[in-house]
């Protein structure tokens, strides 16, 4: 693969606007994609993987998911963006960052920019 790709849900809002932010104030190199229009198989992931969380999938073939696949893309970004990825990959904010991912996961519904098309549904959310 020639570029890393991060990939989240096109159909929710949220994550919708959170991916326009990226691509308008993160300079990163990697293609931003929603999971729907993304060639899956190509990228070696399922789309339980992508409706559980956003995902990355490095030009080296390396994966990673939620806060972890944000970290990277940051890390691929410019310096400042890079700073922020490192500490996001910090053990105690590491730590932090995959429940507070998990419960923006489940409320994103409920978040600015969010719609009823964000929520999980219910058996998925616990």
């Amino acid at each position: 693969m020639e570029r890393s790709t991060f990939v989240y849900d096109g159909d929710c809002a949220f994550c919708t606007r959170c991916a326009e932010f990226i691509e308008r104030r993160i300079p990163t190199g990697a293609r931003v994609v929603p999971w729907q229009f993304a060639d899956l198989d190509a990228l070696g992931l399922t789309e339980a993987e992508c409706e559980e969380a956003v995902q990355w999938v490095g030009a080296d073939g390396s994966r990673a998911a939620g806060p972890d696949a944000i970290a990277r893309l940051l890390g691929d970004s410019g310096r400042v963006w890079r700073l922020a990825g490192a500490g996001l990959r910090l053990s105690p904010v590491r730590r932090a960052a995959w429940p507070a991912y998990r419960w923006v996961a489940r409320n994103r519904h409920r978040l600015p920019g969010g719609t009823a098309a964000c929520a999980v549904p219910s058996a998925r959310r616990d």
